[in-house]
């Protein structure tokens, strides 16, 4: 599975599933963020784990979709100047800067409802698969509310002195949960499914690889510039912000991460087998985290 191809796919599926609505600029706001370059990680992990688990292209892409919306979203909502205060993302000027407050906040608010009706109309769209679909849908949407990211936001509000496990709690929630949606929403539309006693094991996965993307975002924010970052060097230390750096150093960090990735690695290489020996996109993806500067 060609990684830059599956990109493609994904870019061209969320041009068909965002026709314009009746407010122009509504839609002008939700492109300019949603096809602002990113890397589609997310929609990405969810159809390379549905596809280990048997499971096809097609059936995914739509909750994939959804996905990349649902985190572009949030990444509106994160910059707004009541957040983070940010005015750049990926190397152009954030939503709220480019459209103004009230655009950027509607353009998240359609960007999150899109996403939700685009999985209902998966549901609908197959009576034999519909309660598998409709479980990866409450799956998803449970990681991007008050019990997954949005309740991760809201305790990263005030995190200035934070220890580890308080950190870990944030980050798990936060940024962890979206990633381990994807990854467990995938098994969940696979057709095999069902049959398969391993949903302990790619959860563990799975949140290995959040907390890793999310540790390694904080190595980068402090080793990167700002044109590599697309977005402001040192923005967690403007907002004094404790992060994983701060509370254990570079080096640490760049340790933890690659321990965390070897260990979701070993996990998938473990259960090969049992996984259809369909693991190796999601362990490429997973090869993506590692830090090796």
């Amino acid at each position: 599975m060609n990684s830059e191809n599956l990109a493609d796919r994904i870019d061209h599926a969320l041009e068909l599933y965002l026709p314009g609505c009746e407010a122009p600029a509504l839609t002008n706001a939700m492109r300019y963020c949603l096809f602002a370059g990113g890397k589609r990680l997310r929609p990405r992990l969810l159809i390379a784990s549905c596809r280990m688990f048997g499971g096809d292209e097609q059936a995914a892409m739509p909750f994939a979709c959804a996905i990349e919306m649902i985190h572009t979203y949030s990444l509106i909502h994160d910059d707004l100047p009541a957040m983070d205060n940010d005015d750049f993302r990926r190397g152009k000027p954030s939503c709220h800067k480019q459209f103004g407050e009230a655009l950027a906040i509607l353009a998240g608010d359609a960007l999150l409802n899109r996403s939700f009706e685009v999985m209902a109309e998966a549901c609908a769209a197959s009576e034999e698969n519909a309660v598998r679909r409709a479980k990866a849908m409450a799956c998803v949407g449970k990681a991007a509310g008050a019990y997954g990211m949005v309740g991760g936001q809201a305790l990263d509000i005030n995190n200035a002195k934070l220890d580890e496990s308080g950190l870990a709690r944030i980050y798990d929630l936060k940024t962890g949960g979206l990633i381990r949606a994807a990854i467990v929403a995938g098994y969940l539309i696979a057709t095999v499914a069902s049959d398969m006693d391993i949903k302990d094991t790619i959860t563990q996965v799975a949140t290995k690889l959040g907390y890793a993307f999310q540790i390694r975002d904080d190595y980068l924010d402090v080793i990167k510039t700002t044109k590599e970052l697309g977005k402001p060097q040192g923005s967690d230390a403007k907002n004094s912000k404790t992060t994983y750096v701060t509370l254990f150093g570079l080096w640490q960090t760049k340790q933890t991460v690659n321990e965390l990735v070897a260990d979701a690695i070993r996990l998938l290489n473990i259960g090969a087998i049992g996984f259809n020996a369909q693991a190796a996109p999601l362990m490429d993806i997973a090869s993506e985290f590692i830090i090796s500067d």
